[in-house]
């Protein structure tokens, strides 16, 4: 067993492995608290845009970003090492999904393995990365002890999913509830203190598979309301419908409904991602999830459902896709963000490429991306523009899209555009 080192009378010291869209935000909130951070990330170029400002935050946190640089208890670093220099480490990495819909757990295990090969004893360790139901065990905790150190007395494990909802201005992290599982009591304890620094309360579960569960739940939740939502707006359209006033309506039910809204699919971090994490442990546990697999079906076959339905707008007008000028509105998979991971926007205008359309995109934040084989850039004046189709994939309140009434053809696949002239999904 490790000697346990008596904490000296300084503010606590958090070490952040991954400085992305919940790592920094994370970083900036325990600096508010009083508390000195490190922040670590493998990449140049990501530290590079931290210090020069240059990152997707709230308000709020590029205040906070602004304030930590021009002090001295936020310090930014490559090297793993320095994981040793922490009271606490928190790892907040990504955990993508391959091609082919299989967890990537690449960068977690990397990430996991440095922490574990820099732990010194008396440090509390958070996994806050989404990921299977075992993965902080099998990571961290069962690593550690092949260290020598004893989990709950000489270093201390729990999970604690992230709850960051980027662009959400009216639920900062500092106004959502923390769910906590440790490894023991005290793993439990310890973290806690720390999570609660940053959180108007902690929720405390019996382990850290409780709380690994929690976080798949949430997404998969909203995944399948997602996919229901989207399927009723196909039958509320088949009967000349508007689904929106259906949802409407439904919601003014003051119990057991909750509104989800249509679209051309999900993208981001989470829903296109975390559900797989449980369907790949269960299918290697030869489990069933049927309802699971057919809302994520739904949601993978979304964007090509959008392109076919371009074409349907297009046919109506006795044209076609090939040849023609296709601008997509908002390609962000969520407005007021930059974020383009998984988004939807993606694969529709890979999609309307491939059958020959020439692809341009608005976005207000975005300024290019990459589809395929070809760099596009944002069209900064699209109302200059001579298009024959524009598809709504991002509805965004702080863009002008008056310039639409000029269009010969929209299709509102955000469900959010109110005109009679509009085309909907």
């Amino acid at each position: 067993m490790h000697l346990v080192p008596v904490m000296v009378d300084r503010p606590p010291r958090v070490a952040i492995l991954g400085l992305g869209y919940v790592g920094l935000p994370t970083a900036l909130a325990l600096l508010e608290a009083g508390t000195d951070v490190v922040g670590i990330d493998v990449s140049s170029k990501r530290l590079a845009a931290i210090r020069s400002r240059r990152v997707d935050l709230s308000p709020l946190d590029h205040g906070r970003l602004a304030k930590a640089l021009r002090g001295r208890r936020l310090s930014l670093s490559r090297r793993s090492s320095d994981l040793a220099r922490a009271d606490t480490v928190i790892v907040a990495v990504p955990t993508p999904v391959d091609e082919h819909l299989m967890p990537d757990l690449s960068i977690l295990e990397a990430a996991c393995a440095s922490v574990v090969a820099a732990a010194r004893a008396g440090q509390t360790i958070i996994l806050t990365s989404t990921s299977y139901v075992g993965c902080t065990r099998d990571l961290l905790a069962r690593p550690l002890e092949g260290r020598g150190f004893t989990v709950g007395e000489d270093i201390f494990v729990a999970f604690s999913p992230e709850r960051i909802d980027p662009g959400n201005v009216a639920f900062p992290q500092e106004r959502v509830p923390r769910v906590v599982g440790g490894v023991t009591p005290e793993c439990l304890r310890r973290a806690v203190r720390v999570v609660g620094a940053v959180a108007p309360f902690t929720h405390q579960v019996s382990s850290p598979e409780v709380a690994e569960m929690t976080k798949l739940h949430e997404n998969i939740f909203r995944a399948v309301n997602i996919a229901l939502a989207n399927e009723m707006a196909d039958v509320a359209r088949g009967m000349g419908i508007d689904v929106t006033e259906v949802i409407q309506a439904a919601s003014t039910k003051p119990y057991g409904f909750m509104p989800f809204s249509p679209g051309p699919g999900v993208g981001g971090h989470c829903i296109p991602c975390d559900p797989y994490y449980l369907l790949w442990q269960l299918r290697r546990e030869r489990v069933e999830a049927p309802l699971i697999e057919q809302a994520m079906t739904s949601i993978a076959r979304r964007p090509r459902q959008v392109v076919a339905r371009a074409a349907e707008v297009m046919a109506e007008r006795n044209q076609t896709l090939r040849g023609a000028h296709v601008i997509v509105v908002g390609v962000a998979y969520k407005p007021g963000v930059e974020d383009v991971r998984e988004s939807p926007a993606l694969e529709i205008m890979q999609r309307l490429l491939d059958a020959g359309a020439q692809v341009a995109f608005a976005d207000r934040l975005v300024d290019w991306f990459r589809v395929g084989s070809h760099e596009v850039f944002a069209e900064r004046e699209p109302a200059r523009g001579r298009w024959d189709l524009a598809i709504v994939h991002t509805f965004d309140p702080a863009m002008d899209l008056n310039w639409l009434d000029g269009v010969p053809a929209v299709l509102d696949a955000s469900f959010r555009v109110k005109s009679s002239s509009v085309a909907t999904l």
